[in-house]
């Protein structure tokens, strides 16, 4: 399927039997978009659009996210990252500006741990804690560092609440906390959309999973450019994203501010700047 512009819907084979669906478009050096939890390939719409002019631009639907399939099993985030590989080899990518949003770029740390960056050209990790859940013997600067948002009782409770019956309403205010109180209704209900394509008990599995992973040690190992990418008004803390690039050798840092739309959503709320930021990477 081809849409109106330009963007075709395509499928390839991963784990056996288990269909990814993923959006491409335009030619060139290889731009692969990863989205975060419960998110989806149609919110790259922007990058998909405005960089297919010099780029080939693939983003992907996770297993069980999107239009890919949704099998019972496999809401992990080394199945996920196996995924990618497999997807990564079926598709003969090489040399790839690789793009990580929130849990995207757990996808690549564990992607990195597990299969190293042969294929990999560049890293792009946007607005992501290395530790999602909270130690607490962690000293107020760990805590800046580290960037945890959950603590162990409140990640079972969110868990909880995504099964459960009022599992649509938890997404919603999650997802309230992640865009600026300027975004129109109807995008954010576009947001809102995209997410519930995921069924909930299993968006609730792969929470719980994201939140008890620790990438703190795979970042000084990352031998690729490497950009950051934060937001002054994320519910992720941009002193994270600023520590995680003193982790990587030689990686750059870019913090959206909150006149800029600096929400966890950047890439929707200010496509234009994080369009050129890629663009100015990628060369």
């Amino acid at each position: 399927m081809e849409t109106k512009t330009g963007i075709a819907r395509k499928t390839v084979a991963v784990d056996g039997d288990v269909r990814l669906s993923y959006l491409e478009a335009g030619n060139g050096a290889p731009l692969v978009l990863i989205p975060g939890w419960s998110q989806t390939a149609e919110q790259y719409r922007y990058q998909l659009e405005g960089l297919a002019d010099r780029y080939r631009v693939i983003a992907f639907d996770l297993r069980g996210h999107g239009d890919s399939d949704k099998p019972g099993r496999g809401y992990r985030i080394p199945r996920l990252a196996a995924d990618l590989q497999n997807a990564l080899v079926a598709l003969d990518l090489r040399d790839v500006t690789i793009v990580g949003h929130s849990m995207g770029c757990s996808v690549l740390w564990c992607h990195f741990d597990l299969f190293a960056a042969g294929r990999i050209g560049r890293y792009v990790f946007c607005d992501q804690a290395t530790c999602l859940t909270r130690n607490p013997e962690w000293t107020d600067q760990q805590v800046a560092d580290y960037g945890p948002i959950f603590t162990a009782d409140s990640v079972v409770e969110t868990a909880n609440a995504l099964r459960g019956a009022g599992g649509v309403e938890a997404t919603v205010g999650f997802l309230r906390s992640m865009v600026t109180a300027d975004m129109p209704a109807e995008a954010f209900q576009w947001i809102v959309d995209m997410n519930l394509k995921m069924p909930r008990a299993a968006a609730a599995d792969l929470l719980y999973n994201h939140c008890h992973q620790d990438w703190r040690e795979v970042l000084p190992r990352i031998d690729r450019p490497t950009l950051f990418i934060g937001g002054e008004g994320s519910l992720v803390p941009h002193s994270c994203m600023r520590w995680e690039a003193t982790q990587v050798p030689g990686a750059r840092v870019e913090i959206f501010e909150e006149g800029e739309a600096g929400s966890h959503f950047m890439f929707i709320e200010n496509a234009g700047k994080f369009n050129a930021l890629l663009a100015g990477f990628a060369g």
